[in-house]
């Protein structure tokens, strides 16, 4: 399959999934963005058409970031960070947007590390 073929199957699906996924002031969107070499998580408020909170590899609040990159094990720190970060702004419930990804290995370590830490799916 062509590359521009696969880059505009999978705008498709972030498109898909966007319909139907959204977040409110009560129970914001939990949207994850993995890169090459960063994991980005920000908790959305699409009513209101802001974020209200947000953690990632790359902010200066994440210990130890320079070790940090996109793969599972810094997934699971990040995904208590943001979920420590979200319960401190009052966030309990969330509605997670994983971007079109799969659900497995980084997308799950994440998920899974910020229920243990306190966060509702």
């Amino acid at each position: 399959m062509r590359t521009e073929q696969k880059q505009k199957l999978a705008i498709r699906r972030r498109w898909r999934i966007r319909q139907k996924v959204s977040g409110t002031n009560g129970r914001p969107r939990m949207s994850v963005c993995f890169t090459n070499k960063n994991i980005h998580v920000q908790f959305i408020d699409d009513e209101a058409g802001r974020t209200l909170a947000a953690t990632s590899t790359k902010s200066k609040a994440t210990p130890d970031r320079d070790k940090l990159a996109a793969n599972a094990v810094s997934a699971k720190t990040i995904g208590t960070l943001a979920a420590q970060t979200a319960l401190a702004k009052g966030i309990k419930q969330v509605v997670f947007d994983r971007g079109g990804a799969r659900y497995h290995g980084k997308v799950k370590a994440l998920a899974d590390a910020a229920r243990e830490a306190g966060l509702q799916f």
